[in-house]
C-alpha cells in the first residue's frame, strides 16, 4: 500500500474521470479541510472525492485496489478520535453528497437511506409521520447516519433505545476491489447466517464503504417529560442516578454534568442552575401522557433523598428543548474552555460510576489539570475532557499521564476504553490493555477477509 499522499497523473486523469467537475479535488488548498476531524490531528490527503452513486464507489474501490491506495470515508467529521485522518495519504471519501432519504416505510417501519444523510434531518422527516429514529448523539443536528453507523454512536436515549447498532437492519457496502455486500434486510428479526450488518456497524470505515441503509423506525412517543435537578457534587448527583432505576424508572435519557462542564456552558450560554451546584442530572422519560406525568413525580420523589439544590421540571417542547440544547453545547463549549483538550468516552459498569468519578477528580487534582467530566450515566458512559494548553510541554505531559491514569482505572473498574466514539487513532497505542493478541489477530484476520490489500482506513481502529 503506497504510503505517500500524492498520486501520480495518470492516477489523478482516472479520478477526475471516474469523478468530473468538481466530484474531485487534488490541491493542498481544495483538500485541506479533509485532513483533519473533530480530533483536531491533521494530515495531508492526496485527493478528496464526493461520489453521489454507488456506482462511483463501486469504480473507485476497484481503482484504489488495483493501485494499492487508501480509502478514507468521511462523513461529517464530528469524529474525535481521528478516525477521519488520513494519516497514511490516500483518497478521502466524502459521502455529502449520498445524502438522500430514499424511502420511509410506516408500515414496515423502515426507513432507507444514504450515508451522508443529516441524523437531525432525518428525524424530523420521520417526525413528520409520526415515526421516531431513536439514535440522538449530541452532534445530531449535523452528524451523519453513515457517520453514527461506522462507530456505533451512542447518544442520550441509549439508556432505553440502545446505540446504532440497534437500528440498522441493514447496509449496502462496497468492498475494495467493487464488490457490493448487501447484509441483513428489512425484517426486525433475523437470525440467518453471521450478524455481517452488526459487524459492519461500529467497523470505523476499515472493511468497507457505505451507501445504503435501512433503519429500524419505531412509533413516535405520545408525550415527553425532562427533570432536571443539581445537587452539591458529583457523588450526589450519581447516588441519585442510582436512586431513579432503584425506583424502577426507565428514562430515555440520564446524563450527568460536573461541575467544570456546567461552567463551560455557563461560560457561553446564560444557564439556570446555581452558580454554585456540583454537578446536574437531566432525566427525560417518554410515553402515554398519563404515563409521562406518572414518571415525572416518581423521578422528583426518587431523586429527593441525595439533596437537591435546585429542580426543573419541562413538560412542554419548547421547555424541554431549552434544557437538552444546554447539555449540547457541551461540546462546543469545550473547545472554548482551553486552548487544547483530550477527549475520552469512558465506560464503565453502573456500581462503578462513583468509584469512577471520584478517582478522576483525584487524578485530575494530582496532576493539576482541569477536567470536564460529564455523560451518559444511565449507561455507564464518562465522557473526559482533559484540558490543557499542549504549547506548554509540561502541561501537555501532565494532561497526557492524566489520561492514561484514568483509561487505567476505568479498566481496572471492569470498563473500557470507549463507549461510542470508537477507536480511530488516539485510543490505538492502548488496545492492548483492553484486547490481548489473540483477540486483535482476530480482528485483523476479519478485516483482511473484507479488504485483503488494507487499504480501507489504515492505522486506524485495530
Amino acid at each position: 500500500m503506497k504510503s505517500s499522499t500524492l498520486l501520480n497523473e495518470s492516477q489523478k486523469r482516472a479520478l477526475a474521470s471516474i469523478f468530473p467537475g468538481d466530484a474531485a479535488v487534488f490541491t493542498p488548498e481544495e483538500t485541506f479541510v479533509y485532513g483533519t476531524d473533530a480530533s483536531r490531528r491533521f494530515a495531508p490527503p492526496a485527493a478528496a472525492v464526493r461520489p453521489d452513486s454507488c456506482e462511483q464507489v463501486k469504480e473507485l474501490l476497484a481503482f484504489a485496489q488495483a493501485e494499492r491506495i487508501p480509502i478514507l470515508p468521511r462523513g461529517r467529521a464530528t469524529n474525535t478520535v481521528g478516525d477521519c485522518v488520513p494519516v497514511a495519504g490516500g483518497i478521502v471519501v466524502s459521502t455529502a453528497r449520498l445524502n438522500r432519504i430514499l424511502e420511509i416505510d410506516p408500515d414496515d417501519f423502515v426507513a432507507v437511506v444514504e450515508p451522508g444523510v443529516v441524523t437531525g434531518d432525518l428525524q424530523a422527516a420521520i417526525a413528520a409521520q409520526k415515526l421516531f429514529y431513536a439514535p440522538d448523539p449530541a452532534s445530531v443536528k449535523f452528524s451523519t447516519v453513515g457517520g453514527n453507523a461506522a462507530t456505533c454512536a451512542g447518544g442520550m436515549r441509549a439508556v432505553k433505545y440502545g446505540v446504532t447498532r440497534d437500528h440498522i437492519l441493514g447496509i449496502e457496502a462496497v468492498l475494495p476491489g467493487g464488490q457490493v455486500l448487501t447484509t441483513g434486510g428489512r425484517t426486525h428479526k433475523n437470525v440467518v447466517g453471521l450478524d455481517l450488518t452488526r459487524l459492519f456497524v461500529g467497523s470505523e470505515g476499515t472493511l468497507g464503504l457505505f451507501t445504503k441503509l435501512t433503519l429500524k423506525l419505531l412509533p413516535l412517543p405520545q408525550a415527553t417529560a425532562t427533570l432536571a435537578v443539581a445537587y452539591p457534587s458529583i457523588d450526589a448527583a450519581l447516588a441519585a442516578a442510582g436512586d431513579v432505576f432503584r425506583a424502577g424508572i426507565l428514562p430515555v435519557a440520564l446524563e450527568m454534568l460536573g461541575q467544570e462542564a456546567m461552567k463551560a456552558v455557563a461560560a457561553i450560554s446564560a444557564v439556570p442552575w446555581p452558580a454554585d451546584a456540583g454537578a446536574a442530572l437531566f432525566v427525560r422519560v417518554d410515553g402515554s401522557p398519563e404515563a409521562v406525568a406518572a414518571d415525572v413525580a416518581l423521578l422528583e420523589r426518587a431523586t429527593a433523598d441525595a439533596g437537591p439544590v435546585w429542580t426543573e421540571r419541562a413538560v412542554t417542547p419548547e421547555a424541554e428543548e431549552n434544557l437538552w440544547e444546554l447539555r449540547r453545547l457541551l461540546n462546543p463549549a469545550s473547545f472554548k474552555a482551553a486552548p487544547d483538550k483530550i477527549s475520552d468516552d469512558v465506560t464503565v459498569p453502573r456500581g462503578a460510576l462513583r468509584e469512577a468519578a471520584a478517582g478522576i477528580k483525584a487524578i485530575g487534582e494530582e496532576e493539576r489539570v482541569r477536567i470536564l467530566l460529564f455523560g451518559h450515566v444511565g449507561d455507564g458512559n464518562l465522557h473526559v475532557n482533559i484540558m490543557h494548553d499542549a504549547a506548554d510541554a509540561d502541561e501537555r505531559a501532565r494532561a497526557q499521564s492524566a489520561r492514561e491514569r484514568i483509561l487505567m482505572l476505568c479498566l481496572a473498574l471492569r470498563g473500557t476504553l470507549s463507549g461510542e466514539h470508537g477507536v480511530g487513532l488516539s485510543k490505538l497505542p492502548f488496545l492492548d490493555r483492553q484486547l490481548d493478541e489473540g483477540q486483535r489477530e482476530i480482528l485483523r484476520r476479519v478485516k483482511a477477509v473484507f479488504d485483503p490489500a488494507g487499504i480501507m482506513n489504515p492505522q486506524k481502529a485495530y
